[in-house]
């Protein structure tokens, strides 16, 4: 999981930052991403991409990256300005607000496939970068925790949807109650199945 870090290291990069995003699927809630730069002196225990390790597992893994990394910041991206710019647009934007929110500068980014020309800094994509890197991977678990946490904090203002559950992404329960309930503040609106749910109720209403 090192193996990227380390070569850069020796190549004489200082400050590695490892950005991935956490949210491009669901439909409600922000995309979030997180940017890390580990401490190369340190090297912390089983870090992979948040989609593989249990809820727990993230939960410590977090607190251990905030404890031990030489820097590290979150961003998110609101529903109203995924509908604006599209999902793919606000994952970059997320990561380029992660990156500027940290209080080292990077001198290198390593990114889960998301190409950042926009930067000054030289970066490189990394398809799976998530489970190679452990850069990204600790950038990738900030964001799912920090991600979870909101939703499980919005399911007590919009009960009834199960965000504290399924955290925005579109299962059965999420489906039925967007049909039952209407949508919420919270909801991609251009995301199909919020967008067909907000066009029945206009035809109702018409």
């Amino acid at each position: 999981m090192y193996e990227f870090e380390n070569r850069l290291l020796n190549t004489g990069y200082k400050y590695i930052c490892g950005v991935d995003e956490a949210g491009r699927g669901p439909l409600a809630g922000p995309v979030v991403a997180g940017a890390v730069i580990l401490n190369p002196d340190v090297v912390i225990e089983g870090l992979n991409d948040s989609k593989q390790l249990t809820e727990k597992t993230r939960i410590r893994l977090a607190e251990e990256i905030k404890e031990k990394a030489l820097a590290y910041s979150i961003a998110f991206i609101s529903p109203e300005k995924i509908d604006e710019i599209n999902i793919y647009q606000a994952s970059k934007l997320a990561m380029t607000e992660a990156i500027n929110g940290l209080s080292v500068q990077p001198d290198y980014l390593l990114t889960d496939a998301m190409p950042l020309k926009e930067q000054a800094i030289p970066y490189e994509a990394i398809i799976k970068g998530d489970c190679l890197s452990a850069s990204i991977a600790a950038g990738s678990i900030l964001a799912k925790v920090a991600r979870d946490e909101y939703m499980v904090n919005i399911s007590n203002i919009y009960p009834g949807y199960g965000f504290e559950q399924h955290k925005g992404y579109p299962t059965k329960q999420h489906l039925l109650a967007l049909e039952s309930l209407g949508v919420t503040p919270i909801h991609r609106k251009t995301y199909h199945p919020v967008k067909q749910t907000i066009e029945k109720q206009l035809s109702f209403d018409l």
